[in-house]
């Protein structure tokens, strides 16, 4: 028996036939941008948080139906927004469940 040389893997043509097309590459590139893009907007997040944070730190007045109530600002702006979110979500549920095909 003759012993046979390990055959090599040709390298890729010119062309690109065997390597990464052009259009996977720029789908690639475009994901890499998106990412950098979302990294950037919580980045930005973050920082209007902190800005948001730190000019309302006093304590205000808050009425309430029965009563009154003295806390500080942010917190007050902080969970308005989050009950906002909460509601938005709920109401986007509820309208799929309402709207959605029978079969």
């Amino acid at each position: 028996m003759e012993a046979k040389a390990p055959e090599t893997a040709a390298p890729p043509s010119a062309a690109g036939d065997a390597g990464e097309g052009r259009g996977d590459r720029l789908r690639r590139h475009s994901q890499r941008v998106r990412l950098y893009g979302v990294a950037f907007a919580l980045v930005a997040l973050l920082v209007c948080l902190v800005a948001l944070v730190l000019a309302n730190t006093r304590s205000v007045k808050l009425s309430w139906v029965f009563g009154d109530t003295n806390a500080s600002l942010v917190w007050i702006i902080l969970a308005s927004a989050i009950l906002g979110w909460l509601l938005g979500i709920a109401t986007s549920i509820a309208f799929h469940r309402r709207t959605r095909r029978v079969s």
